[in-house]
């Protein structure tokens, strides 16, 4: 099988933070979102095993709920870094009750312990599933962002949506059909910059 190397490289480098230019009025089809997420199941996964589960909000009433959560959130941690909340995130945050669907990636179970080498590997079963998720989002112009705020506030996310104790919530992705965006590659630092050869600190190859 020969792989478009231009396209995939496209998608994974035009996967950007959209929370303005969304579509607030059109459906998202449920087909599509599961399209994705068979994606998304795909991931490579370690020692956590397939111990993902996701699960798609449209109701109006808990989408209100985890709206008011995710700003009382949001505007805590922009008061604590005394910085002025940007346009763009008050874009989605004003209207994010409104969004056609939200996408809440969990996990069973929690970690061994809180050493970094255990919780490395139980999230490194789940966070490359919900990239996975995020970039086929991408690749059906679907307009999202990776948002993890609500991880902070696990208590009261699994009691607006009924999720089960030894559940957790890792990521929250905001869906609509995207109006008027245009996706670019951003502004980074070259991987000349960034990377090492054979010890820190050593650019040359």
């Amino acid at each position: 099988m020969n792989i478009d190397v231009d396209q995939v490289d496209e998608v994974l480098s035009t996967a950007r933070s959209v929370r303005k230019n969304l579509d607030f009025d059109r459906p998202v089809d449920r087909q599509d979102l599961l399209d994705c997420i068979d994606v998304a199941v795909q991931a490579p996964v370690g020692l956590g095993g397939e111990n993902w589960r996701f699960l798609v909000v449209e109701d109006p009433k808990p989408k209100q709920e985890i709206a008011e959560l995710y700003r009382e959130i949001l505007r805590r941690i922009f008061k604590e870094r005394g910085m002025e909340m940007k346009p763009t995130h008050r874009a989605l945050s004003d209207r994010l009750h409104e969004i056609p669907a939200m996408i809440f990636v969990c996990v069973d179970g929690v970690p061994a312990d809180e050493e970094p080498a255990s919780q490395i590997g139980f999230y490194g079963s789940i966070l490359p599933a919900a990239w996975s998720l995020m970039l086929a989002l991408r690749a059906r112009n679907l307009g999202t962002t990776w948002t993890s705020l609500l991880s902070a506030r696990q208590e009261e996310v699994a009691r607006i949506l009924g999720m089960p104790e030894q559940t957790l919530l890792t990521v929250m992705f905001p869906v609509a059909h995207l109006k008027g965006a245009t996706l670019r590659r951003a502004k980074r630092v070259p991987a000349s910059e960034v990377t090492f050869w054979n010890r820190w600190g050593e650019q040359s190859i």
